[in-house]
């Protein structure tokens, strides 16, 4: 197969949520999603692989600040089944390695499915943790919890971004894939609060007054009838209480009666209590992926 590689535009977007539809169905992807991330991208070099007009892979590196020292920076390299075994993973690999160490990198950090494993191996990393990918039918899913005594349930439309940015500092470090998203406020408000696919309708949080204790932020493919659980977190102070399990289920409930069918997910192998949570709900494990690291 011949095929060239050149740096993502918006108007590539379409394509580029073709591949991730094809290599990682798991997620949700849109165009309209990818379109707004490449228009307003910062700190990211995107690349991809064409054939004449077709998209036939994706790959992108988050650069690191200047002044980190040996950093780990995270990249994603994404190439359909049907075109696999064609040279277009290796070639985006090299490129993506080659622009990190120009940005001053130390090691890589990427997710590997289940059926990518060889492929990361034979280019150097080393496979770390597992991560389960978990769907439910929301045809299926149970009532909504009630909320304690002295809280609040309320959509995004309600919360202040502020506070839920607060929020996800404070459970990001619990995350040991290191795949939680980083950053300060001014980007994670571009990047996550504004970004087309999140359903703040759809996205809940317990607040004690002003304070989120518990959030889960829904992101959805209208085309598909998909949500995505994007992030779901307890900070550390309000665990215990079965916070998640109602913030999720009210999630799960709203997303229902706004007409989508299937719910997505995914999780630290480990995460014992999430995973537990998750099963109440009526997820079930359809399939994983891993961490993979490499030294530069």
């Amino acid at each position: 197969m011949v095929f060239e590689i050149r740096s993502a535009t918006p108007d590539d977007a379409a394509g580029i949520a073709g591949v991730w539809a094809a290599a990682m169905p798991q997620l949700v992807k849109t165009a309209r999603g990818i379109e707004a991330e490449l228009r307003n991208n910062q700190g990211r070099v995107v690349l991809i692989a064409v054939t004449g007009p077709e998209v036939v892979g994706y790959a992108n590196v988050h650069l690191p600040d200047p002044d980190d020292q040996a950093p780990r920076v995270r990249i994603a390299v994404q190439v359909p089944p049907a075109v696999r075994r064609n040279g277009i993973g290796t070639a985006l690999v090299e490129r993506v390695i080659e622009r990190a160490a120009a940005a001053g990198a130390a090691r890589l950090l990427t997710v590997a499915n289940d059926d990518s494993l060889d492929f990361a191996t034979r280019h150097g990393f080393t496979i770390g943790r597992r991560m389960s990918h978990s769907q439910a039918e929301l045809s299926t899913a149970p009532d909504p919890l009630p909320t304690p005594d002295g809280l609040q349930l309320v959509t995004y439309d309600a919360v202040s971004p502020e506070r839920l940015h607060e929020a996800e500092v404070a459970v990001r470090d619990d995350d040991p894939s290191g795949l939680s998203g980083g950053g300060g406020y001014d980007e994670w408000f571009a990047r996550a609060w504004n970004h087309p696919d999140l359903r703040r309708d759809l996205s809940f949080a317990v607040l004690d007054g002003e304070d989120v204790q518990s959030f889960v932020s829904t992101t959805v493919d209208p085309d598909r009838r998909v949500i995505w659980s994007n992030l779901t977190g307890t900070v550390p102070s309000a665990r215990g209480r079965g916070l998640a399990k109602i913030v999720k289920s009210h999630a799960l409930a709203a997303a229902r009666d706004a007409g989508m069918v299937t719910a997505l997910t995914g999780n630290d192998a480990a995460n014992v209590p999430m995973l537990a949570v998750n099963r109440w709900l009526g997820y079930r494990e359809s399939g994983g992926a891993w961490t993979a690291e490499k030294e530069l």
